[in-house]
């Protein structure tokens, strides 16, 4: 199965004509993703690489039957991209803007809770590498290339830990499912125990791979989730051992405020839930290759 994406996933990109944009969806075009329109206000009826451009993603989704979209739009107008595909019809969501005012994303999280749940969209990020399904499609700016398709499930805070686990793994000759960026923001669109469920229940995924950091209950909240309902092997790195207290680091969610938010102290949460804690970056792949 995989989870979210698939071959047949109709995909449009919200802010399409910018640079990135369209550095990024032609990466995508050439992954095999199947990205049927762009939305960019004023410039309906334009292309790039051949795919139309919608002025609103409602537009685009009568149009193209779209589901899912990637959101490359300005930090100050990028939470009313994000209301626009929920209002619009589309499933997922991926967002990789960074910089999104936290206000505005309580503003989203409300709006997208007025939908009853079979409705409402699943959104992904904000501040976040996408989502990939190897060999099916590519929703994001992850490098595809080394990413094989196979049975881990991968879900991560950091994009590029996230790559490095998908990268030991290609080394061994073990692939991945799906591998989900959730972002590294304080208030983001999907948690850990979210992604965490959905891999419990697809088929196809066998072990799951969690990138955590510094900062949250989100890691906390994951490993009470896996103690009661996760059956599969969980394996876990938690990054920022040596991180100093009270000092953002990285990501603006890697701060740490709380009992339960260092890196240690995650660990030893995860560790007591059953987790396999991965003790550095290098041995993540190792690590998920003991366990299969």
């Amino acid at each position: 199965m995989s989870i979210y994406l698939n071959r047949e996933t109709r995909v449009i990109v919200q802010g399409i004509t910018g640079r990135m944009a369209q550095f990024h969806t032609k990466d995508m075009l050439e992954y095999g993703t199947n990205v049927v329109g762009g939305v960019v206000p004023g410039k309906g009826g334009e292309t790039v690489y051949g795919v139309p451009v919608f002025d609103t993603v409602k537009e685009a989704v009568a149009a193209t039957q779209a589901d899912a979209s990637l959101v490359f739009v300005p930090p100050p107008f990028a939470a009313d991209s994000i209301m626009e595909a929920a209002d619009a019809g589309i499933r997922y969501c991926v967002c990789i803007t960074d910089g999104i005012p936290a206000q505005d994303m309580i503003q989203v999280k409300r709006y997208m809770m007025r939908y009853p749940r079979e409705r409402r969209m699943v959104l992904t990020g904000p501040n976040c590498a996408g989502t990939i399904s190897p060999g099916k499609a590519m929703l994001g700016i992850m490098p595809g290339h080394i990413f094989l398709p196979g049975n881990v499930g991968i879900v991560g805070r950091s994009g590029t830990l996230g790559y490095e686990a998908a990268a030991q793994l290609k080394e061994r000759g073990i692939g991945v499912s799906t591998s989900v960026g959730i972002g590294g923001d304080p208030i983001n669109g999907s948690s850990f125990r979210d992604i965490l469920e959905q891999f419990e229940n697809d088929e196809e995924t066998h072990v799951i791979a969690m990138i955590g950091e510094i900062g949250g209950p989100q890691e906390a909240e994951a490993a009470a989730y896996i103690q009661e309902h996760v059956s599969k092997p969980v394996v876990a790195y938690v990054a920022g051992l040596t991180a100093p207290k009270g000092r953002t680091m990285g990501h603006a969610g890697a701060i740490i405020s709380a009992f339960g938010e260092s890196a240690s102290e995650k660990v030893e949460i995860l560790n007591a839930a059953g987790v396999t804690v991965a003790e550095n970056p290098a041995v993540i792949g190792e690590t998920i290759a003991g366990l299969m």
